[in-house]
């Protein structure tokens, strides 16, 4: 069963049928030829999976990235981060991350990272000297911060799926998403200094404490997501809930940069959105089930502990198994298709599950920035105004530094797991 329908998914989806659909015909035809359970329990079972509390957090974490962006509040974080780092050798590759780690903190989306401070950071390091083909590449890849750092939309579905604290799973996405930024500032660094761009201007105190000011407001919204999340002062829907009326507020009230006439675009656009990633949940169950009903989770822990893997080498063939699949597909089908399956095995290793669905998130935004599905690569290549084979070719250094970064990751999971033991979390 779970062969005839990995077979009819990939068949149907190498015939241009998007990837949610593929999925739902060959799960209805798997069941009608190898079952006899009345097709009228498939809409039951599909409805189950979208009737979650949880998920409601992701349309509102999606709305709060539109605001944002619509807001025009990428400006302020990026000439905050100028004002921190622009001085230093390389100052405006270091800026891209940085701007790229606080922006993450507020918007939950790679895709809007590139499409709100994507342009400026861009434009600001071509005009510094840098190639425009590296400075598409960092900014590329920066933007999969977005996806690892809190409030991450790919870490609270990821959560919902495997039935976990999605509390827990947010803050254990904070170091490992700041771990992968260090590990792009150091190669920023070495990679400025050797190819001598952007020298370095002097330091003004005065510039920091203005453009702080100006981008203080939109800098609490992680950490008033993080507190209340940590401290048990509210769920992470309830959360999603707050930052979106605290977003509006500042768009609307405060800066004024949101008309009331582009809410109802924003809405829809959301809702268009979130209908997309509710509709593979539900595709995606019809295969779980179809997954657990042929028993298949219970034969690959078989294999797996056949094979005598210990719990970091089992976390390694995962790691290569997961990097090989979100080459070829985008990272929420993936999760939905493969959590499911791989989370039997993973208990069955003593690989913890935390770490386990953090390194599967990270792996699979590598997804995102690579041909031939990387939705942030075509993005990217739309906002440079440049062909994907030259985005590609300008990307490759950095994406090795973050296959890397997350590898590193996956040999140390204290990184992931030490800081919510130390919040009393877990």
């Amino acid at each position: 069963m779970s062969l005839f329908l990995l077979l009819s998914f990939f068949g149907l989806s190498m015939l241009g049928i998007p990837l949610a659909v593929a999925l739902a015909l060959g799960g209805v035809a798997t069941l009608w030829l190898y079952t006899s359970m009345p097709m009228d329990l498939l809409s039951q079972t599909m409805f189950s999976s979208m009737n979650s509390f949880l998920l409601v957090a992701v349309p509102l974490f999606i709305l709060v990235g539109a605001v944002m962006e619509r807001g025009r509040v990428a400006e302020r974080i990026f000439d905050f981060a100028e004002a921190i780092v622009g001085w230093l050798p390389g100052g405006l590759g270091h800026v891209n991350v940085i701007s790229s780690v606080i922006f993450s903190g507020v918007s939950g989306s790679s895709v809007a990272d590139i499409a709100s401070v994507g342009a400026i950071e861009i434009k600001a390091m071509e005009r510094h000297g840098f190639p425009k083909g590296y400075a598409v590449g960092m900014t590329l890849c920066t933007a999969t911060l977005s996806s690892i750092i809190p409030p991450s939309i790919l870490v609270v579905i990821a959560g919902s799926i495997a039935n976990v604290s999605i509390g827990t799973l947010l803050v254990a996405g904070l170091v490992p998403g700041l771990f992968i930024a260090f590990a792009f500032l150091v190669f920023n660094h070495f990679y400025s200094v050797y190819f001598g761009y952007n020298p370095p201007t002097p330091f003004n105190f005065r510039l920091v404490v203005i453009t702080g000011l100006r981008a203080i407001l939109p800098m609490l919204t992680p950490l008033i997501l993080i507190i209340g999340i940590a401290s048990g002062l509210f769920t992470p829907t309830e959360a999603a809930a707050v930052a979106v009326v605290y977003v509006a507020v500042l768009g609307i009230l405060v800066y004024r940069t949101l008309p009331l006439s582009e809410i109802p675009e924003i809405l829809i656009s959301t809702a268009r959105i979130s209908g997309t990633i509710l509709f593979i949940a539900a595709t995606s169950q019809l295969a779980a089930w179809i997954f657990t009903y042929d028993g298949l989770p219970e034969k690959v822990a078989d294999l797996m502990q056949a094979m005598s893997l210990g719990p970091l080498t089992g976390m390694l063939v995962i790691f290569v198994f997961l990097l090989i699949i979100g080459i070829f597909m985008e990272a929420i089908p993936a999760m939905f298709i493969l959590i499911p399956v791989l989370m039997p095995p993973v208990q069955a290793l003593g690989i913890d599950p935390i770490h386990f669905l953090i390194i599967t998130v990270m792996t699979l935004t590598l997804g995102l920035v690579t041909p031939p599905v990387g939705v942030c690569l075509f993005a990217a290549a739309q906002v440079a105004n440049m062909k994907v084979e030259d985005v590609i070719r300008g990307s490759l250094a950095p994406m090795a530094v973050l296959t890397l970064a997350i590898f590193a990751l996956v040999l140390f999971p204290i990184l992931t797991l030490g800081p919510i033991r130390l919040l009393g979390m877990y």
